[in-house]
């Protein structure tokens, strides 16, 4: 190695830097650097602060995400995702008059196709789920098994002639099955069945000309069902019950905490009962 050839240890501290007589190596001095010490003391500095006011910093970070979140109750944390490029992803529809016009056509090319049978099937009335909405009356997915049977009709042989069939949907009431058997019954008196070859009708087939018979296209237009408005029954002031004295809530909670205690009065007695026995 060149002794002679200055490094750079030598280039930037020349006053520090002393020539060594070994040709191996040279070991660079300790410098010290005014910008480290000063950042130094600048830690210390905000450290001592953070040690001193940690605790208000917290408590003024949890009431700032507490304030801007806003979250009442046990709820989901809103965490929403809005980095989906859905300015690309716009769907229009211009071609809704368009649209229009196909279904309608497809409407056509249907009933064409399958007359002179009706277009759709005939479905039950069935009530409308929850209480809220259970007072209406709406069409079904199919008949019952149960309204099949009381109707006389097989099962496998109601979707051949335009009948609906729900295995799974059950009768709760004996009004549901009466309205739907009368409406089977109606169904089967209207229904014309035409023979698939004329010159050779199978059992069960119409021999009514198809010329002179009135076709309705729609099975719910020619069997319509309306909306039953509940009715509202008046009584005498004389038949309403007298009012509880005390209120009926007062009187339930009585009645209520009565029967969670009766154990405990019993008990009760019957220890008193055994102590005046005790004492004679």
């Amino acid at each position: 190695m060149n002794a002679g050839r200055r490094t750079r240890t030598e280039k930037s501290h020349p006053q520090s830097y002393v020539p060594s007589t070994s040709s191996i190596s040279t070991t660079r001095p300790r410098t010290t650097n005014p910008l480290i010490a000063t950042q130094a003391q600048w830690y210390v500095w905000i450290h001592g602060f953070h040690t001193i006011a940690g605790y208000g910093i917290a408590v003024v970070a949890v009431f700032t995400n507490v304030l801007f979140q806003a979250i009442a109750h046990n709820q989901q944390i809103p965490h929403n995702h809005f980095r989906k490029d859905w300015q690309r992803r716009v769907r229009t529809h211009f071609d809704q008059a368009g649209k229009k016009h196909s279904r309608r056509v497809a409407r056509q090319a249907k009933a064409a196709k399958v007359a002179p049978r009706p277009v759709d099937l005939l479905r039950p009335i069935v009530r409308c789920p929850s209480i809220k909405y259970n007072r209406k009356v709406r069409e079904g997915r199919g008949f019952t098994l149960a309204e099949l049977k009381a109707a006389g009709i097989p099962r496998l042989y109601a979707p051949t002639i335009g009948i609906a069939v729900d295995g799974r949907r059950q009768n709760l009431s004996e009004e549901s099955l009466s309205i739907n058997v009368a409406r089977l019954k109606a169904y089967k008196e209207r229904l014309v069945v035409f023979p698939r070859r004329s010159n050779k009708p199978k059992q069960g087939d119409s021999k009514v000309d198809l010329a002179s018979t009135e076709i309705s296209r729609s099975t719910s237009a020619a069997f319509p069902f309306e909306q039953v408005v509940a009715g509202f029954s008046e009584i005498a002031k004389s038949d309403v019950p007298k009012p509880v004295e005390g209120g009926a809530y007062r009187k339930l909670r009585e009645t209520r905490a009565e029967a969670r205690n009766q154990g405990k009065k019993e008990k009760r007695a019957r220890d008193a009962a055994e102590a005046e026995a005790a004492k004679k």
